[in-house]
């Protein structure tokens, strides 16, 4: 397999390095093959080294607030060199408000101070192995109900949305509907029974909101990857869920107190 290289530049007259040395050591004990250029690089020298080096990845780091000027002109340096395929990722001391707008000047993507450098590494070799990184879509937004019938007349009659299907899921103990809107869903979840953990929910919290599904095309893979990066997982390996998929639930306490669900589904003859 071929080892991935990493640029990492510190632009501009930042003189604190101990962050890019920190990200540049944990790379390489990643198998990563790191280039430092050193403190006090203008956007066009880092541009250079990163052509003349040969990287696949060019990776950033300001803590000096200039990050809205120096990262965009990094990102024109490589444009000029014909080497916009080369991705420009970039962490420090930045305000996530400054994320949309670095990320509409060219940034692949931000890391704030709290990310973890297993995050970043496993970041870095999806985005050199593989084009797609987040998500696909939101499958489905996931409801708590009693009782199905019951709910169904507010979705139904005054939201106007059609019911797409229903049918049961042995591996939760849960009764589903789906009501499509748009490209997602809602899915209201009734508990077959007392063991279902969809009846400890109605128990505890009543009727809401219960889960958002992320469409995925790599369960397992993520799975591993999300692993390898400490977070914890509700099922270690894949589940049958509704609508012939694949599922697996991550602990809310990694995602806001949201409890997350990924699904791949399976193709089906209907699909090709």
């Amino acid at each position: 397999m071929k080892q991935i290289r990493v640029l990492i530049g510190k632009a501009g007259l930042d003189g604190h390095d101990r962050g890019a040395l920190v990200i540049a050591q944990a790379l390489r004990d990643h198998g990563m093959e790191v280039i430092y250029t050193g403190l006090r690089q203008s956007p066009e020298e880092i541009a250079q080294a990163a052509v003349q080096e040969d990287v696949d990845v060019v990776g950033l780091s300001s803590l000096s607030g200039s990050h809205r000027s120096l990262f965009p002109r990094v990102v024109e340096a490589l444009r000029a060199r014909d080497a916009a395929d080369i991705p420009v990722i970039g962490g420090g001391v930045i305000p996530a408000e400054d994320i949309p707008y670095l990320e509409g000047k060219g940034i692949t993507k931000i890391f704030t101070s709290g990310a973890s450098t297993e995050a970043l590494a496993s970041y870095i070799k999806r985005l050199v192995g593989s084009a797609s990184v987040s998500p696909k879509k939101i499958a489905h937004i996931g409801i708590a109900v009693r009782a199905i019938n019951k709910s169904l007349p507010f979705y139904q009659d005054v939201l106007g949305l059609e019911v797409e299907k229903v049918e049961m899921v042995d591996s939760e103990q849960v009764k589903v509907a789906f009501l499509r809107i748009g490209e997602t869903r809602l899915e209201l979840l009734e508990p077959l029974n007392e063991q279902s953990t969809i009846h400890r929910f109605l128990d505890k919290k009543g009727e809401g909101v219960h889960h958002l599904a992320f469409e995925v095309d790599d369960l397992e893979e993520r799975l591993s990857e999300y692993r390898r990066q400490g977070i914890r997982l509700l099922n270690e390996t894949p589940v049958a869920g509704a609508d012939n998929s694949q599922i697996a639930f991550l602990h809310p306490g990694d995602a806001s107190q949201v409890l997350i669900e990924l699904c791949q589904h399976q193709e089906t003859e209907g699909d090709k």
